[in-house]
């Protein structure tokens, strides 16, 4: 099934486009936290960012580093906030975020782990095989 963003690709729904390539996309998001609010996005739909093969993820991440270069001369912001969350839409998508100031980007509260179980949890990560992909 299609994601909006696969849609957007086609061309089906309307963006506003800042940047793209051969394979990925950068538009504004129609819900910013800050003017300039982009996201970027792989053309092939990829539901889970570690999903993307190695290349994959390399050519993201300079597709990130493009459009970050582009926010900051154009907005003159601070610094631009990268945000992957992974949950909204089914299609890998990078946040970024133009920002002055760390208050311009909201950021979750701590869950409340004990201090005392960040050994335990720290050795089992360690200990831990990673999943194979």
């Amino acid at each position: 099934m299609s994601t909006i963003f696969t849609k957007i690709i086609a061309g089906e729904i309307p963006c506003h486009r800042v940047w793209e390539d051969d394979h990925h996309l950068a538009f504004l998001d129609i819900r910013p936290v800050q003017p300039g609010h982009t996201l970027v996005i792989p053309k092939r739909e990829v539901s889970y960012l570690f999903d993307l093969t190695p290349e994959e993820q390399s050519a993201l991440w300079e597709s990130v580093r493009t459009v970050e270069g582009k926010l900051r001369g154009a907005l003159g912001c601070a610094r631009v906030v990268v945000t992957v969350v992974g949950w909204e839409v089914p299609h890998v998508h990078v946040h970024l975020i133009p920002t002055h100031a760390i208050g311009d980007v909201p950021f979750p509260p701590p869950c409340g782990l004990d201090p005392l179980e960040l050994p335990a949890l720290a050795a089992r990560i360690a200990e831990t095989d990673p999943t194979p992909r």
